[in-house]
């Protein structure tokens, strides 16, 4: 099935300026891979807890940044290759170079690292987090800007800044962190560093489910695969809409959602669905 518009009365000058494939993305800092509709992305430094690396945060800021044209691309899932998501940033490659650097290009950093939330929460597509083993710094943020997570018993989450003389409040995690688990909740994790285990962080709502380590990629792409049977261009306005609704009154969300919502109700897939309701039927949403 399709979910790529294929109007014929799109301007093909539009077309090609916005829509760009990524299944032929060859990735250097990471394994990239598309199946059907879902992209999963591999951390792949195993034998190191797949640690990230300046270049490999600028990988992952850029490739987020293009899934906003990737018509090929409605789901992803975010894996660390082995028993393990990811370890944060790395202590030699990136930790040791950051006590030499003099400001500004501390603040580059910073702000790069920023970048990488800032474009996974602006791309439109689901990013569902696979989390085993260690999950820790800048592993957790991965995670916490991913929109759904799963995780195993034996994975441990760690908010690790304050434990290397650093704030709490590193790659937007005081405004994301709260509203995850709770303020309460989120100031312990960021004050202390400590770990939150699987089934803790399931009942804290931080997990959206626990499955068994063997298990995790196959349930994380099976559900990112839901999603993409769905009605896509609607999910990614609800992605925005969760994202966007932060920073609006109650009043100010309630018109945002009905402008939003019209905009769903021009849809083919709205149609669609109204349709196979009427036939009995399964509605096979197309992506417009």
């Amino acid at each position: 099935m399709s979910h790529t518009p294929s109007s014929p009365d799109i301007d093909p000058g539009l077309l090609a300026g916005n829509r760009r494939p990524l299944a032929g993305y060859q990735a250097t800092h990471f394994r990239f891979e598309v199946a059907g509709a879902v992209a999963t992305i591999t951390l792949n430094r195993p034998e190191r807890k797949n640690p990230l690396t300046f270049e490999s945060y600028a990988e992952l800021r850029d490739l987020f940044r293009a899934m906003k044209h990737a018509h090929d691309v409605h789901a992803v899932v975010l894996v660390g290759a082995g028993d393990n998501f990811c370890s944060g940033g790395d202590v030699h490659e990136i930790i040791g170079p950051l006590v030499r650097l003099p400001a500004p290009e501390l603040l580059m950093f910073t702000r790069m690292t920023g970048d990488l939330v800032a474009a996974m929460r602006a791309c439109p597509q689901p990013i569902v987090a696979a989390l085993d083993g260690v999950c820790a710094g800048a592993g957790a943020i991965l995670a916490m800007a991913s929109d759904l997570r799963l995780g195993t018993a034996r994975s441990k989450t760690a908010f690790l800044f304050n434990r290397v003389g650093l704030a709490g409040c590193d790659m937007g995690a005081c405004a994301i962190l709260p509203r995850l688990i709770g303020q309460g909740r989120a100031s312990e994790l960021l004050y202390t560093g400590r770990s939150l285990g699987g089934e803790e962080g399931e009942r804290w709502g931080w997990l959206n489910r626990l499955v068994a380590p063997e298990a995790l990629l196959d349930e994380a792409r099976a559900l990112a695969a839901s999603l993409c049977e769905g009605p896509t261009f609607a999910n990614g306005i609800t992605k925005t809409m969760l994202h966007q609704e932060w920073a609006m009154t109650v009043d100010q969300a309630i018109e945002a959602e009905a402008q939003a919502q019209a905009l769903c109700m021009l849809t083919q897939d709205f149609r669609r669905a109204y349709e196979a309701f009427a036939a009995k039927q399964k509605p096979v949403f197309e992506g417009n």
